[in-house]
């Protein structure tokens, strides 16, 4: 990049994020960035399920992990060092780590509409689907979980519409505030909610399955609105417990085992940007899911967020700064979403 070009790309920061411009009002879906298909398939025995995203045509994609413990197969593949550029879909499951192969169902619903990479062979196309997993094993019957099957019909339930929150797909066995349930402390009903912003002919969407230990802040104001609760049902504020754990004062372990929290966010946008960059916007996006969960990032999580781009939009004046800032503040607000649009199951109370 040079002078000129980084000149330019600062030039739009204030354009797009001018203090003069009303806030937008928040709502809006992961679809709203076009090309993009969203999927639930809701089992009814218990709650889990699995959110399949298709795209239109192969998209650019990046990751960012910074997270202990993530469930995933196929994310080695956004890294910058790989030469696979673009992917076809991504999946996202409860199940935990025993519901990662449920991704073949993805692959062979891509597979039978000659979805994927020419791979040289007669009638061959290789469909690249990039899976992640949250652990809901502890809601109701943990032999109940998402295969291959139920991710095939998550596939044929895409559309480019409205994104369903809350209970379900892959939010609906996903809880929160769970650190400190051996000590007393109740967790909370998680789930899924997404959000968009449109400015102009950009549009930046989110969509995030929120399962974390800790506690889900509204990032505006900083107030819990879901997490650990104490008996009489306040707000135990799990930072402030873990105060007691470490002076001594408070009885019980903690409760962060590897694998069993993890909140999955995915940022799309259809500004056309490429791997690399899409990892910047990933790791910036990533600060906005650390605004909204407190903690964050414990050594339990797996929590992983993804970039993609459809790359229908090319402009050249638009700051990777200002779309991955925006991006942090929609990941945040789909986080806030899926809380609130999740409902009470046994034992974990919702925050609506």
């Amino acid at each position: 990049m040079d002078r000129r070009e980084f000149l330019a790309g600062a030039a739009a920061l204030p354009a797009l994020s001018s203090p003069r411009q009303p806030a937008p009002a928040p709502g809006g879906s992961l679809t709203d960035v076009g090309g993009v298909r969203v999927g639930h398939y809701t089992d009814t025995r218990r709650p889990t399920g699995c959110t399949a995203i298709l795209f239109d045509s192969a998209a650019a994609a990046g990751v960012d992990y910074d997270s202990s413990a993530p469930g995933e197969a196929m994310g080695v593949m956004l890294q910058p060092v790989s030469p696979v550029e673009r992917i076809h879909a991504l999946f996202l499951s409860g199940g935990g780590v025993m519901s990662v192969p449920a991704a073949g169902g993805v692959i062979r619903f891509l597979e039978e509409r000659k979805v994927g990479f020419d791979w040289g062979s007669p009638d061959l196309r290789i469909p690249i689907v990039v899976s992640a997993v949250i652990d809901d094993l502890a809601v109701g019957d943990p032999r109940i979980r998402p295969d291959g099957d139920a991710a095939y019909k998550a596939c044929t339930a895409a559309s480019a519409g409205a994104v369903a929150e809350g209970n379900v797909g892959a939010g609906a066995g996903a809880t929160v505030g769970k650190m400190h349930r051996t000590r007393g402390y109740g967790g909370m009903k998680g789930g899924l909610g997404t959000a968009s912003l449109k400015l102009g002919d950009l549009v930046i969407g989110a969509l995030a399955v929120v399962n974390a230990a800790g506690d889900v802040l509204d990032w505006r104001t900083g107030r819990i609105v879901a997490g650990a609760r104490t008996p009489d049902g306040s707000f135990a504020d799990s930072v402030d417990v873990m105060r007691g754990l470490v002076t001594g004062s408070g009885g019980g372990a903690l409760d962060d085992p590897a694998l069993r929290s993890t909140t999955l966010a995915v940022v799309g946008t259809n500004l056309d940007l490429a791997k690399t960059p899409l990892t910047k916007v990933a790791m910036m996006a990533n600060c906005g899911a650390a605004r909204a969960i407190r903690p964050y990032h414990t050594t339990g999580d797996g929590d992983q967020v993804f970039a993609f781009s459809t790359g229908r939009l090319r402009r050249d004046d638009v700051s990777l700064t200002a779309v991955g800032a925006l991006a942090a503040d929609l990941v945040a607000e789909a986080i806030v979403r899926g809380v609130r649009a999740a409902r009470a199951i046994e034992g974990w109370p919702s925050a609506m």
